[in-house]
Parts: structure tokens; sequence; C-alpha cells
């Protein structure tokens, strides 16, 4: 077994520390992210331009980019 040494000085200064496993710090980070859930015209709006992106991305008709002068 590893052992870890955190100074008491950066603990004090940090005001704690917390060990998690993976799992758990990857299930709290998806958490903090809010969830919105669109009804009537809205979500109708966004099913509709995502269809659209959608079928222009297997029309070909989308290109890669590098950064978003590229869009001109």
């Amino acid at each position: 077994m590893n052992t870890i040494t955190i100074p008491k000085v950066k603990i004090e200064k940090e005001g704690g520390v917390v060990i998690l496993p993976l799992k758990e710090y990857q299930k709290l980070c998806e958490m903090a992210v809010p969830t919105y859930y669109l009804k009537g015209k809205a979500a109708k709006n966004l099913d509709k331009l995502v269809e659209k992106g959608l079928k222009e991305y297997r029309a070909g008709k989308c290109k890669t980019i590098k950064s978003l002068a590229d869009l001109d």
C-alpha cells in the first residue's frame, strides 16, 4: 500500500481535503451540471433543429473546422 503525505499547512490553507473513488467523483461532476427539460414549442423547435443538423451531417454538408474563424 502506498502512503500519501499532504502537508498540514496545505490542508489548513485550502480548508480541508476530500478523498473519493474516481467513479463517485465522476457521478458528483455529472450531477453538478443542470438538466433542462423542454416542453411545448421550445421542445419542438429544438427537435427540428437537431433533425435538420443530422440530415445535413448524413448528406455530407458538414465540414471540420479548427476555429470559429474557419466558418466564413
